[in-house]
């Protein structure tokens, strides 16, 4: 007796059969390049070393696992910088999440080639710490955005090994941000002068993208991942202006897991 084979979703009789869905797990370390102003602390732009860690977690999504994808991004950064003579640091710590959800579009143009877009969600905050202040010594640093996030892949092999070359990005939108207001000390905001500190973010006040170009390579069940990894964060708003930006090589190592054994032949993968 033939059994028809389901993706995720459809009836085979009264049985609903799930492809495997199986997610794309990668953590990735990454150093390289920062560069920091913010005039809160300092008017003078430093430079120094920049440094990560990152996980990603991409998975088709239950419904219409085809066409849809999601991807949860976490990470935490490290900058140590210098101001141009180099006799005076500061330190720039953050932390964040996005969330997003596109729609992907296989076989573009070429076989191998898919494209994703969607919307996505992000939350990142951190502190930038300048001990050579005497009034002002922390500038706090936090933000919530929605926006847009694509991606374009390529799938192929370099000799026997398959490798699939990625270009990601995100892109916030609108969202809303902390900002004291120039010479505001957190004392004075302690103290109850609390008005104006959450700014509305738009592309007027407020720019941020991050985005990476990538190679994976499937080395048997583990995929190791080398690539770039770009950051660039531009606030301006209260006589304040921010400008962050960082360059880093990326180094990483994950895989896809499947959890439990199903009757379907296909598997859906992000890949």
């Amino acid at each position: 007796m033939t059994q028809a084979v389901a993706w995720a979703g459809s009836l085979t009789g009264d049985t609903v059969v799930d492809a495997p869905r199986p997610p794309a797990v990668m953590f990735t370390a990454e150093v390289g390049y920062g560069r920091v102003l913010d005039t809160y602390l300092t008017p003078i732009t430093y430079s120094g070393w920049h440094t990560a860690l990152g996980f990603e977690h991409t998975q088709a999504t239950g419904f219409s696992p085809d066409r849809w994808v999601r991807q949860l991004s976490l990470g935490m950064s490290f900058d140590h910088v210098k101001n141009p003579v180099g006799n005076h640091s500061m330190q720039h710590l953050r932390a964040g999440g996005r969330w997003a959800l596109m729609r992907r579009w296989s076989g573009v143009l070429t076989p191998g080639l898919s494209l994703m877009a969607g919307g996505m969600t992000w939350l990142q905050g951190g502190a930038i710490y300048n001990s050579g202040n005497s009034n002002n010594v922390v500038s706090v640093k936090a933000h919530w955005t929605l926006g847009l996030q694509g991606m374009a892949q390529y799938s192929s092999r370099l000799g026997r090994v398959p490798v699939t070359l990625r270009y990601q990005a995100a892109l916030p939108v609108a969202g809303v941000w902390f900002s004291p207001d120039y010479d505001e000390s957190f004392y004075e905001i302690y103290v109850g002068n609390r008005k104006h500190l959450v700014q509305p973010g738009w592309w007027g006040n407020r720019f941020d993208l991050d985005h990476q170009v990538t190679a994976d390579f499937r080395l048997g069940g583990t995929i190791l991942r080398v690539g770039y990894h770009g950051t660039i964060e531009r606030s301006w708003a209260r006589h304040l202006n921010t400008h962050i930006t960082t360059h880093g090589i990326v180094i990483g190592l994950g895989g896809e897991f499947l959890s439990l054994p199903s009757r379907s032949s296909r598997v859906i993968s992000t890949y």
